[in-house]
């Protein structure tokens, strides 16, 4: 009845003396993934604050879009560096959708010297080149979330709070 003690494939109180382990959480190129994650989804969010800082009185539409994605990153971010391997997936589709309005919104920005268009706080130029900069974030970040997904972080191990493994002969007590 070893499957009676555990809530939600977590170990409940009747495993005391088990400590649980997440092997591919120690591997360099996972720690290294995570952290890169981790600064991309911190780039894009400050990144995004600078645009909405600098050019809110010229945007058009997005603002609410655009305040939604700066917490969802920073939210994103939080819970990656805890080691949260499922949201990667919701991490690389957020990017495509923001590499899709990015590309689409630069020339956009680039057009601005036109009659009838409000020039934003900081130079429209400036806020085209930072609308630039979040395209190729968001494809690393698109690129090192799945990565990161490949990799396993979720995988638990359980060992007896002694050291030994399960049901090796030197782990029980004579």
């Amino acid at each position: 009845m070893r499957a009676a003690g555990r809530l939600y494939g977590r170990p409940a109180m009747a495993d005391a003396g088990v400590t649980l382990e997440h092997p591919n959480r120690r591997k360099a190129s996972s720690k290294a993934t995570r952290l890169v994650v981790v600064v991309l989804l911190l780039a894009s969010a400050v990144i995004l604050i600078a645009i909405s800082i600098g050019a809110w009185e010229a945007i058009a539409g997005a603002k609410a879009l655009q305040v939604v994605y700066i917490l969802l990153y920073l939210a994103l971010a939080f819970l990656v560096a805890r080691w949260r391997r499922g949201v990667l997936p919701l991490i690389a589709a957020l990017a495509i959708v923001l590499l899709i309005f990015a590309l689409v919104s630069v020339p956009g920005w680039l057009e601005r010297d036109k009659d009838g268009f409000t020039e934003p706080a900081i130079a429209s130029g400036v806020v085209a080149l930072l609308t630039a900069l979040i395209v190729p974030l968001q494809l690393l970040l698109i690129g090192f979330s799945l990565r990161g997904f490949r990799q396993a972080w979720h995988v638990e191990l359980e060992r007896p709070d002694d050291g030994g493994r399960r049901g090796d002969a030197a782990a029980v007590p004579a």
